[in-house]
């Protein structure tokens, strides 16, 4: 899976699962990190295996990759798609 900067993502493993993130920059080791604007921030960015997580099609510009629009674009994804982590993270319930 190829991902990059600005993609919007959802994890599919881990303490974050069912998360809506953007990836906000590329590891040289194939890794990626990636920030929700309210618990992970663009300053602070969680590291995070490719294969824990699902690529959707929207892209962020990168000048809109701030705390902000990260919120909103992010709460606008998940009441898109309100299944939210139940469907992906049946071993946290």
């Amino acid at each position: 899976m190829e991902l990059q900067v600005g993609q919007v993502v959802r994890a599919d493993a881990g303490r974050d699962c069912g998360g809506w993130f953007a990836v906000v920059a590329l590891a040289p080791d194939g890794s990626v990190y990636i920030a929700d604007g309210r618990h992970r921030r663009v300053e602070h960015p969680k590291r995070k295996n490719i294969r824990h997580l699902t690529a959707t099609r929207r892209i962020l510009v990168q000048a809109q990759l701030t705390n902000g629009v990260l919120r909103d674009v992010l709460r606008q994804m998940q009441t898109e798609d309100p299944s939210g982590r139940e469907t992906i993270c049946q071993s946290r319930i």
